[in-house]
């Protein structure tokens, strides 16, 4: 028995043949569905874990980047706090500097007075000294000179003075 009534060959399948294939593709299909149920969990389970381990990778990337920018933040924050403290310093060393060149000052005006000071005295005592023996000297020196010997009781002088 034909399904088709018209005559096509061997296109035209058999009613018998036909339940044969159904009933053998329903036995294939029922023998298939287990296993085809346990490929999908097996698929699913390694897509979850793909993209379990890509979350996580993600989650982990992003926690690597909050740290990354805490980081370059407390770097920032050391290089102002470097930069303030040798600021800081350079102020300070050139107050210490300005100070000492001060002191330095003081000290060499503070030399130079008592300097001139003991300079003044000494030319002071030396006019004096001086002074005292400046008859004596002038009588060597006029005795050389002249090539003769004066001295207080001398004609010359005696002469000079009358």
């Amino acid at each position: 028995m034909d399904l088709i009534p018209v005559e096509i060959g061997p296109l035209n399948p058999q009613v018998q043949d036909l339940a044969v294939g159904a009933v053998l593709f329903a036995v294939c299909f029922l023998c298939l569905v287990p296993l085809l149920r346990r490929m999908n969990r097996v698929l699913e389970a390694r897509e979850q874990a793909t993209d379990g381990v890509t979350a996580q990778a993600e989650q982990l990337r992003a926690v690597a980047e909050e740290k990354r920018a805490e980081i370059e933040a407390e770097l920032a924050d050391a290089r102002h706090d470097a930069a303030r403290t040798r600021q800081r310093a350079e102020a300070e060393g050139a107050v210490l500097i300005a100070e000492a060149r001060a002191d330095g000052l003081r000290e060499r005006d503070e030399l130079l007075a008592q300097a001139a000071t003991r300079i003044d005295s000494d030319l002071t005592a030396a006019r004096a000294e001086l002074h005292d023996h400046l008859p004596e000297l002038a009588e060597k020196l006029a005795s050389r000179i002249l090539g003769e010997p004066i001295g207080p009781g001398t004609p010359a002088r005696a002469a000079d003075t009358s």
